[in-house]
């Protein structure tokens, strides 16, 4: 549905994407990250046309965007960043207007409209002018905007920017679920939405694609992905760090607190995280300690961003 294929764009000097080039198909829902100023927002103009490439080639749905404008943006809903809107329409007034724009008259049209605010939560706010509306209000606004004809291929902005933590969630869902049988591109800066709805991630930075696949496979790059956590009451923090040095590659004390320990133990190798259990679990056996629990630990999405995005020299001051 989407094909980037070394994608280009530079503002004078500024190289703002460099050699872009990934592929979403239908039923796939893309995450975008990266810190600002990496190239994303520029990326997702440039997929909707509203930006022309400085190289390179993009594809909408068999369509060159540059050669086949109208009918590549015919298969688009696009929520750019800020949801702009005019702000003397009521909510209804400018549903009203973006169905036409997208060719819908008579009753596709009112279905249309009915079907965006449902979608969106929009009726308790319908016939406000976009003016009066809260920020989350006009966010949604301009989300139902972007489905108001039911597009293939949605390109979000920073979809939950501005919203409650209720409105997130909605949102959340609502993209998973249009993710079923749309191609969705959407950025955002909060990872728990990636992990909660996205099949796939692409990590951007400085214009370049630094890391790809989906969010478990990213995860697997944590150095925490595999580690073993556990806590006892049964030996000090130096017992336990002596009898364990055979198995790990290393242990981390991460509370030591009027005998109860809890520390973490890192495998030798990727993968080894089984044995490693079960090696702490038969080293407590024999030495008499009692586990109060024990777990294999899950890669942190945002460790393994800091350590791709943040320059070296951040790294170390952290």
């Amino acid at each position: 549905m989407i094909r980037v294929e070394h994608l280009v764009k530079s503002f004078g000097t500024k190289l703002a994407v460099d050699d872009v080039s990934f592929t979403v198909e239908r039923g796939e829902v893309l995450g975008f990250l990266g810190p600002n100023g990496a190239g994303k927002s520029t990326t997702m103009r440039i997929i909707t046309g509203f930006y022309p490439p400085t190289s390179g080639q993009v594809s909408v749905g068999g369509f060159d965007i540059v050669e086949s404008p109208i009918p590549a943006k015919r298969l688009i809903g696009y929520l750019p960043e800020n949801a702009p809107g005019y702000a003397d329409m009521t909510v209804y007034g400018f549903l009203g207007f973006a169905a036409e724009l997208r060719g819908l008259r008579g009753s596709a049209k009112k279905q249309a409209i009915h079907r965006a605010v449902d979608t969106c939560f929009l009726d308790s706010v319908l016939y406000q002018t976009i003016d009066t509306l809260s920020k989350g209000y006009k966010h949604r606004t301009c989300l139902a905007q972007s489905i108001i004809h039911d597009p293939d291929i949605l390109v979000l902005d920073e979809p939950t920017d501005g919203l409650d933590p209720n409105q997130k969630h909605e949102v959340r869902g609502l993209i998973k679920r249009m993710g079923e049988n749309k191609a969705i591109v959407f950025s955002t800066h909060i990872l728990e939405e990636v992990e909660l709805a996205c099949t796939r991630v692409i990590i951007i930075d400085r214009g370049r694609i630094v890391a790809a696949g989906t969010p478990e496979e990213l995860k697997g790059r944590s150095q925490l992905a595999g580690a073993v956590r556990f806590t006892t009451h049964s030996a000090s923090a130096d017992a336990l760090r002596q009898k364990l040095s055979p198995l790990a590659a290393r242990t981390e004390v991460l509370a030591d607190d009027h005998g109860r320990v809890v520390m973490r133990a890192y495998p030798r190798e990727r993968g080894a995280n089984m044995s490693l259990v079960g090696g702490v679990a038969d080293l407590a056996r024999r030495e008499n300690w009692t586990l109060d629990e024990i777990h294999v630990e899950e890669g942190r999405l945002d460790e393994v961003f800091r350590s791709i995005t943040l320059p070296d020299t951040v790294k170390v001051a952290a």
